[in-house]
């Protein structure tokens, strides 16, 4: 939700053509995350007191209609070079006010754009912030709970006690007096070329970039507060960027560039070298040089943050020969489900080990009982292997959505395992389920597709599903991958059950082939795209089936929702005599899942009551089932594997048609109306 990117040039000469292009482009890459509106803040032409200028530009709509209406702005000479710059940018996903070109970011301080910023995340106490400020005569301009930072920061640099306070101390004192979550980057014409962000509780990066090598590659933290030591109170003496000594990444008064976004995908073109913010940092960039700050230390924090190096190429974050990024990233699953296998099972010995886990598997086995928790898709995942694990571990094994969970206050024990699946790794719900978890003593693990997430970072291990970057709103890769790695967990867990050898090497073997099985199903998709054909202009569609592939009819229905705009429903095929069966009719597309598994006599039972009420049921089904084929309007014959590992081949046809679906009815597949990919509020 929302996308922040912002760009700093210090001592490498540029166009002010060059920085709307590079601030253009990383909003471009941050288009996946959902947005409705877009704006940009640079230095402006000096005015007649040579007094520095910020000039923004925001339009509602698309990025490519703000990059024509910068182009529009006569004032701007765009071949003016410019050695020392700072500009920010941003996509809005609108949350509060529709959305417009006043709603947008920057939100400015006044009509002098004295302080701009960029927001992600909500601020949950700025109708009482915007009050106070109002009482004390700032006026405000639009609908947003942002506008109250910059308004705030104003203020405080308004009734600052010296001349001399710093551009980071205006956002530490900011910061303080803000409830909720934010990813901030600040932009001040009093403090110019100089660069300050920070976040709580949504995600912030840094990429850097110079064409020197770095001389570190850890920077230490500062710390603002009176702190404790030895029992005497002490001022730390590195409390401000202009008087501590901070480790400059590149060197004193060496050219520099930094990058901020709030994913890897806007900087990967620019830099694989980047810092992730935790909660409460404040990043400083004055004078080229990189600073983090903190109000206060807390007991056991990590006194330094790590600049990284991404594994993650440019090729990954591009369509190719696709379409869409959907449909490059369902057809890129017969890789990624090697790249989450790979180094991890071996198909001679039998045997899976999972490095994030290893070192508290004993932990794990211990454990009273496993809590699954995830939204959306990601708790898609969880439904789909819940019986395996529960079959292979013994343990009991709850399934949670992450909102539910917390609405409902679960108790949580510290003989509890807790599984936190997002493939952003910034799920907000989940997030906050994985904090209050941890509240609670229990052991946290995390699954997620992003390095450096803060769910990543926050459990206590984990396994990375490495599906590669997912552009597509719609999660497709991802979630096979999640469904992947839950079993190759579950497989862990058993490894010394005699009981359960025979059923572990069934699923290895199952997971040795079925690469080979995807690309088989792939290869059905004109046949699904001609059932496509016949739908696209349904309003309504059903999608039943029972026992491990309930979780495929909840995921399937999802897709069709999120990009073609059908009502579409998942049913448990075993529930049908309880309601759903009066929907059914000669006109109600039905899609059935009738596997043979355990399930196959109970589902032939449910294809029996639709089609004597006039169904024409289209049927996933194995290959060469003819009693089923008889009785179906249309049958997608899949390659049959092991019982649960079904569910990942099933799903596939699903994912194909919701694609086909939506370019039938000329929708943008991979940004859906009113969806973002990263949902980081609640």
């Amino acid at each position: 939700m929302c996308g922040i990117f912002a760009y700093l040039n210090y001592r490498v000469t540029r166009t002010r053509k060059e920085i709307y292009e590079t601030l253009v482009k990383g909003l471009l890459r941050l288009e996946y995350r959902g947005y409705d509106s877009a704006g940009v803040a640079v230095d402006g032409p000096k005015n007649t007191t040579n007094d520095n200028n910020t000039c923004i530009i925001k339009t509602k709509g698309k990025v490519k209609s703000l990059d024509e209406e910068l182009y529009k702005k006569d004032s701007l000479d765009l071949e003016e070079k410019l050695e020392t710059h700072f500009g920010i940018a941003h996509t809005r996903w609108a949350t509060h006010g529709e959305p417009s070109p006043v709603n947008s970011h920057p939100h400015r301080s006044d009509k002098k754009n004295e302080f701009v910023v960029v927001h992600n995340g909500i601020i949950t106490n700025y109708k009482e912030l915007r009050a106070y400020l109002v009482n004390k005569g700032y006026e405000f301009e639009s609908e947003t709970d942002t506008e109250v930072i910059p308004k705030l920061t104003k203020y405080v640099y308004d009734n600052r006690e010296n001349d001399g306070i710093t551009f980071a101390t205006l956002v530490e004192r900011v910061i303080l007096q803000l409830e909720g979550a934010f990813a901030l980057v600040f932009k001040s014409r009093h403090f110019p070329g100089e660069a300050v962000s920070t976040r709580r509780g949504s995600p912030l990066l840094i990429g850097v970039r110079s064409e020197q090598e770095l001389m570190t590659d850890n920077i230490p933290i500062q710390y603002n507060s009176v702190h404790h030591n030895e029992g005497v109170q002490e001022k730390n003496s590195r409390n401000r960027p202009d008087s501590s000594s901070p480790i400059d990444c590149v060197g004193d008064g060496r050219p520099v560039e930094y990058y901020f976004a709030s994913d890897a995908s806007a900087i990967i073109e620019h830099t694989n070298k980047v810092l992730y913010l935790e909660d409460n940092d404040i990043a400083v960039v004055n004078a080229g040089k990189l600073s983090i700050l903190r109000v206060k230390h807390q007991v056991g924090e990590d006194p330094v943050r790590a600049i990284q190096t991404l594994q993650m190429e440019l090729q990954q974050i591009m369509k190719g020969n696709f379409d869409a990024f959907m449909q490059k990233e369902i057809f890129e699953q017969p890789e990624s489900v090697v790249n989450t296998m790979r180094g991890r099972i071996c198909f001679d010995s039998k045997t899976v080990v999972l490095g994030g886990l290893k070192d508290h598997l004993k932990e794990i086995k211990r454990c009273r009982r496993l809590i699954v928790i995830g939204c959306g898709t990601s708790f898609h995942a969880a439904v789909a292997t819940r019986q395996v694990l529960e079959e292979l571990t013994e343990l009991s094994v709850m399934v949670e959505l992450a909102s539910d969970f917390l609405d409902r206050n679960t108790p949580v024990f510290r003989d509890d395992v807790c599984f936190f699946i997002s493939q952003s790794g910034e799920t907000a719900d989940t997030l906050m389920a994985l904090r209050y978890c941890k509240g609670q003593g229990a052991l946290t693990v995390g699954v997620t597709n992003t390095v450096g997430s803060s769910i990543c970072r926050e459990t206590d291990c984990g396994v990375h599903v490495n599906a590669g970057p997912e552009i597509g709103v719609a999660s497709t890769k991802a979630y096979t991958s999640q469904f992947v790695a839950l079993i190759m967990f579950a497989l862990m867990m058993s490894e010394d059950r005699l009981s359960r050898q025979q059923r572990r090497l069934e699923i290895i073997e199952g997971l040795r082939v079925l690469p080979e099985l995807i690309r088989k199903v792939l290869g059905l998709d004109k046949k699904i795209k001609a059932i496509a054909d016949e739908l696209y202009e349904q309003k309504s569609l059903l999608v039943m089936g029972r026992g491990f592939h309930y979780a495929t009819c909840l995921e399937g229905a999802l897709k069709i929702k999120e990009i073609t705009y059908m009502h579409s429903e998942g049913i448990l095929a075993g529930e049908l005599k309880h309601g759903p069966l009066a929907l059914i009719d000669k006109d109600m597309p039905v899609i059935m899942i009738i596997m043979r598994d355990a399930c196959y006599t109970k589902c032939q039972n449910a294809l029996q009551q639709v089609t004597a009420r006039s169904g024409r049921p289209i049927i996933l089904c194995c290959q060469d089932d003819p009693e089923i084929s008889q009785m179906a309007y249309h049958t997608i014959e899949l390659p049959h594997t092991v019982d649960c590992l079904q569910g990942i081949l099933s799903v596939i046809p699903l994912q194909l048609l919701s694609f086909h679906l939506a370019v039938l009815r000329g929708y943008d597949v991979d940004f859906p109306r009113n969806l973002a990919k990263s949902v980081t509020v609640e």
